[in-house]
């Protein structure tokens, strides 16, 4: 069909996009006959072009269109007529073909001037060539667990390969077990969801389409929930909306807020009352009668105090929050039996290379120890690794992760121990979301699909009767840096007050606003990411140090991450067991735990 154009003008026309050189017409009819384009096509490709760079419409800039979009475009539909016309490949012919254009690459480079200062080889012309085309022989499913087998990049790590003190213990918690470290192969483990599976995420859900009325209702009822439990565990009579004037003291509920865009300190604190009493308004808070306190954005809180003016509330006594009821299940102990669990959190390669040598070193562990249960959370390919932000592959990330996660689970079969996927934000092929649903685009064998679990992120699981709550979002850093605290406040450390902060507001993530990282729906977060129960023993994976702490009765662990930069990290092993006693004394399930060198 020969261009009009009359119609290119019309629907310039539509955005009221008027253009300066008399030439441009021309040239419009001239890109849609090269790159066989429509009329409404080629404007709708400048529009999304120009709209970001504010460009006006002259024939230099379609040029520049035709440079940098045009031209790539017609580049990929050549490569996928190709691949269409060559058939499916497997991985293994594609790895061939990444490894073939890696060779090319370098043959051209050995006969190029290197730049000042550049540490490639000297000129030479390569000797021995070896043709990289021959098939590969066919290996035993624990063999083909090679990172050259599905990584881009598979020059191994030389700092992390030379590392010493490889499976040192850096911090204990409990009873020191000694040879004890070792499970059963999964016999007897039951790992199911402490939630009714129609109450939790196990799909992916439609995000990006929040309203602020409904932002509002779920921070309305979080507020309202928790401040509830304030009233009952403390005995107070009523509330008092924050705005009314009272000479005498007065007792409020609200959340605690900041009063501009910077970082919450002592004199930009405001309470942001509840809908029910003090119909949503918000007064600034006078922090100078109280000795010891503990604060951050999003904090639920009751405080005592006086608003003589209305226009700013004088606090003296703050009640923080109470911890829910920890989980008690409706198992016999005599038939829970101990239970070892391993817990690794990524990224599982170094920072300057693609290979999963950390992880293949985990495999070994599960192999050699047979945890009832491993937990690995992501991210297991990280958005935030140099190779993987400036990497073109001929295969897509998802195909690289389903070769990552096929090796992990036919590797680790010997061992038998239940595996526990948790995707992390950061996982480059994964929605970007949190909460974050399941991973989806694998599907295990037959005889893996009872010891494999896909869950969401954060979750709550029940290892035979013991509650295991984790997120892999680094919780500890992004709270930490918005924390405020004056005293003691009931805590000897910063981790422990942020861990009892996450206990008592009974939530996986209790920031409000969220790290500029981290991007929430905040309807399926009031859905899926408020603690059912106190766990018994919390993961909570952070760039920060590694710890093991007992908060309110409550074992968590940072297990730090397997890599970090060039170097290896750690991974944490715990056992716990289910008891039932007659007394009102509580005992953890958390018998022993440690943080371990991979």
């Amino acid at each position: 069909m020969p261009v009009s154009l009359k119609s290119i003008e019309e629907e310039l026309t539509v955005f009221d996009v008027k253009f300066e050189d008399e030439e441009v017409p021309d040239k419009f009819v001239e890109l849609c006959s090269i790159h066989r384009l429509k009329e409404e096509e080629i404007v709708n490709e400048w529009m999304a072009f120009s709209t970001t760079r504010t460009l006006s419409l002259t024939v230099g800039n379609l040029n520049l269109l035709e440079h940098e979009v045009l031209n790539k475009k017609n580049v990929r539909r050549q490569n996928l007529k190709k691949e269409k016309h060559c058939g499916n490949r497997d991985f293994s012919s594609i790895q061939e073909l990444i490894e073939v254009e890696t060779e090319e690459e370098n043959l051209l480079d050995s006969y190029t001037t290197p730049a000042k200062g550049s540490q490639k080889r000297n000129l030479s012309t390569p000797e021995n060539p070896q043709s990289k085309r021959i098939p590969h022989i066919n290996r035993s499913p624990h063999l083909l667990f090679s990172p050259a087998s599905f990584s881009p990049s598979a020059t191994p790590s030389q700092k992390y390969s030379s590392r010493g003190n490889r499976g040192e213990v850096v911090t204990t918690f409990g009873e020191v077990q000694g040879t004890l470290w070792s499970g059963r192969s999964g016999k007897n483990t039951k790992v199911e969801l402490l939630t009714p599976q129609e109450e939790s995420l196990t799909k992916s859900y439609k995000y990006m389409f929040q309203k602020l009325t409904d932002i509002r209702d779920v921070i309305s009822s979080k507020i309202e929930e928790i401040g509830e439990a304030l009233k009952n565990n403390f005995h107070i009579e009523e509330f008092t909306s924050v705005s009314f004037p009272a000479q005498e003291t007065v007792t409020v509920l609200g959340q605690i807020g900041c009063d501009s865009n910077g970082r919450l300190n002592a004199k930009s604190i405001i309470l942001e009352g509840d809908r029910e009493y003090s119909s949503g308004m918000q007064v600034p808070v006078d922090l100078s009668e109280l000795k010891d306190y503990t604060l951050f954005p999003g904090q639920v809180v009751v405080m005592e105090g006086t608003n003589t003016s209305g226009r700013k509330f004088v606090a003296s006594k703050l009640y923080e929050g109470v911890p829910l009821p920890f989980y008690n299940s409706n198992l016999d102990s005599e038939e829970c039996s101990q239970q070892m669990i391993i817990a690794a959190c990524g990224p599982f390669t170094t920072s300057d290379t693609i290979t999963y040598d950390a992880l293949k070193d985990l495999v070994d562990v599960i192999n050699r120890d047979r945890p009832d249960v491993c937990i690995l959370l992501g991210p297991f390919l990280d958005a935030k690794h140099e190779q993987i932000e400036k990497l073109q592959l001929t295969i897509t990330f998802e195909e690289v992760f389903k070769s990552c996660l096929k090796m992990i689970i036919e590797g680790t079969r010997p061992s038998g121990s239940h595996l526990v996927f948790v995707p992390s934000v950061r996982d480059v092929h994964h929605d970007p979301v949190y909460p974050q649903p399941p991973f989806s685009c694998y599907e295990p064998s037959k005889e893996d699909k009872k010891r494999v679990h896909f869950i969401a992120d954060p979750c709550t699981l029940s290892v035979n009767g013991v509650a295991v709550g984790f997120t892999s979002t680094d919780l500890l850093f992004h709270m930490g840096a918005e924390e405020i605290s004056s005293g003691s406040s009931g805590a000897p450390d910063r981790f422990s007050r942020i861990l009892k902060h996450i206990l008592t507001q009974r939530s996986y993530y209790p920031l409000y606003p969220a790290s500029e990282e981290l991007n929430i729906d905040y309807e399926a977060h009031y859905n899926y990411a408020m603690m059912p129960v106190t766990p018994d023993v919390f993961i909570v994976p952070s760039e920060l140090r590694f710890f093991i702490k007992d908060i309110l009765g409550c074992v968590c662990i940072n297990p730090g991450r397997l890599t970090k930069g060039m170097v290896g990290g750690t991974y944490a092993r715990f056992l716990v067991k289910k008891e039932n006693t007659d007394t009102e004394e509580r005992k953890s399930p958390c018998i022993s735990a440690q943080v371990v060198k991979i």
